[in-house]
């Protein structure tokens, strides 16, 4: 099983208090509950896509970390990520470190970046049944203004028709852009399916900008 989280900032004490508000009484219990999540779900022969900012620590910790972490680890490099500088981390512990990659999930793309992208390859690709064939998967914004514009773009993309070479009819624009934060899965990491139920739930109650 693939699972994919962003953003889940171990050892980041701040965000207990600003931003995120997450409310942990301190940076070790935030620590531990995230560990928690993670291994009640991911199994040995699982893998975990990290979207990126997965520590705020440096080298050595974040090792510590990793190793308690169940199943094999994929990380897309994330603006906070500086401990892959380290020359105590131990990159071994990632399967590979990137900073964009694709990947096939049960025959569908999934464009993998910390960053959105608002124009993904393979966007305008459909599946035989006219389901998406392609989803971008992202982090970095949490859950802050910038994810509530990123909404209204994807909201009027899909307003949007358009006529693609080969085809003889219009038809709205893809745009099946998921951020896969880890407060909005109570720090679990979740399958492409779980995210695209949870993300389309979320997005029906964002207030409009």
């Amino acid at each position: 099983m693939r699972y994919y989280i962003a953003d889940l900032h171990f050892f980041h004490a701040g965000l207990n208090e600003h931003m995120d508000e997450r409310g942990f009484g301190s940076v070790e219990a935030m620590n531990e509950y995230m560990i928690k999540q993670w291994n009640l779900r991911v199994r040995k022969n699982d893998e975990t896509v990290v979207l990126g900012d997965f520590s705020v620590g440096k080298g050595e910790e974040t090792n510590e970390i990793l190793k308690r972490l169940n199943g094999t680890k994929y990380l897309i490099i994330g603006n906070h990520d500086k401990f892959i500088d380290d020359r105590k981390f131990d990159q071994k512990l990632f399967r590979w470190i990137r900073p964009y990659e694709e990947v096939k999930d049960n025959k569908r793309k999934v464009v993998l970046s910390h960053y959105p992208i608002f124009c993904y390859n393979g966007q305008y690709r459909l599946l035989k049944d006219g389901k998406p064939k392609t989803y971008m998967l992202y982090g970095h914004v949490h859950n802050t203004y910038d994810e509530l514009l990123i909404n209204s773009f994807m909201e009027e993309t899909g307003k949007r028709k358009v006529k693609l070479t080969g085809e003889e009819e219009y038809r709205s624009i893809p745009c099946c852009m998921i951020n896969c934060f880890c407060m909005f899965s109570d720090y679990t990491p979740l399958t492409l399916d779980e995210w695209i139920e949870l993300d389309g739930k979320r997005r029906e109650k964002l207030e409009k900008i």
